[in-house]
């Protein structure tokens, strides 16, 4: 039964919600897929963390300790192509993938944030000349450019960051870009620029905020496609070296026997499969959160406000219709 108080609470509520949007993290769980990507990446994220710190406790073996012949059914999961265990190589290598795709991903969106704002904000000749040498680095296959890179100055994870960071700061520079130049022409951005506010606290404080949004979406999309990159450079030899374990290169050493120990190729290639689902999932979760404004108010028993008619205010110099 709909009372006086609970509709005043209900419009309070709705005005509230209408008002203050929900946190970021409210409107992406909110969604089916934003529940299922969270889930995928968490499990993924906590598998990584206690599998690098606990590997040896938990399997018994360590990441490099010999426990019977190649391609064995020794363990749980047999052994890898030098007889080591696969079990706890697989639990200890996705950290060191997660963390080196997290900052290649960290350092493209903070390179790429500003130029693309820079260029936005000021335009012109200044627009021009860095949109065309970010249309230069473009022109290179990002996969051809990081192999080229690594061959120069070696394999290591300080260059795969550096590679796969740098790569992906131009198009994230476009998107930063085009999110600028929407909100350039704003009135409170005119309003900063006429009490002479320093250019840099404007980019900073004024535009900055109002471009996350689309930032976060890319900042996704950049995640998962650090995570393939980095994988397949590891399985080409140009990654994270041995003895270190890392599932791109699980899959590298242990493809040669697939047919008679496929565990070494299948647990990390799943895990990178799952663990690229979630985190598209989130990415595209994200994309939705950010395009509303408020999560909608739950309806707690009775009718939410009645819903009046709208009648049209009356208008003295309206032009009188004659009836016949």
């Amino acid at each position: 039964m709909t009372t006086p108080e609970n509709t005043q609470q209900t419009r309070d509520e709705l005005k509230a919600s209408a008002s203050k949007p929900a946190p970021i993290m409210s409107r992406i769980w909110a969604q089916p897929e934003g529940k299922v990507g969270m889930i995928i990446t968490g499990v993924i994220l906590l598998l990584t963390l206690v599998g690098y710190f606990f590997a040896e406790p938990l399997t018994g073996y360590s990441t490099t300790e010999f426990i019977g012949l190649p391609f064995s059914d020794t363990g749980p999961f047999g052994t890898d192509n030098l007889g080591r265990s696969v079990l706890s190589r697989f639990i200890a290598g996705g950290l060191v993938l997660l963390v080196t795709a997290f900052l290649a991903t960290l350092l493209g969106m903070i390179v790429g944030t500003i130029i693309g704002m820079i260029a936005g904000y000021a335009g012109g000749a200044t627009d021009s000349v860095l949109m065309r040498l970010n249309d230069v680095i473009l022109a290179f296959p990002q996969l051809i450019f990081a192999m080229l890179a690594i061959v120069i100055f070696g394999p290591s994870a300080t260059v795969l960051v550096l590679v796969i960071g740098l790569t992906h700061a131009p198009r994230i520079a476009r998107v930063a870009r085009a999110a600028t130049l929407d909100v350039t022409n704003e009135d409170y951005i005119r309003a900063a620029q006429m009490y002479s506010v320093p250019h840099w606290k404007i980019l900073g404080q004024e535009i900055l905020p109002n471009i996350t949004g689309p930032l976060a979406v890319e900042a996704g999309l950049r995640l998962t496609y650090s995570i393939g990159s980095i994988a397949s450079l590891s399985f080409l030899g140009l990654g994270i070296q041995p003895p270190t374990a890392d599932w791109g290169l699980m899959i590298n050493e242990n493809r040669i026997a697939l047919s008679i120990q496929p565990w070494g190729v299948l647990l990390p290639v799943i895990a990178i499969a799952f663990l690229t689902i979630g985190t598209n999932l989130l990415a595209d979760a994200t994309a939705r959160a950010t395009a509303t404004t408020a999560m909608p108010v739950k309806r707690t028993g009775g009718v939410v406000g009645e819903q009046k008619p709208k009648t049209e205010p009356i208008r003295h110099d309206a032009p009188v219709k004659e009836t016949r």
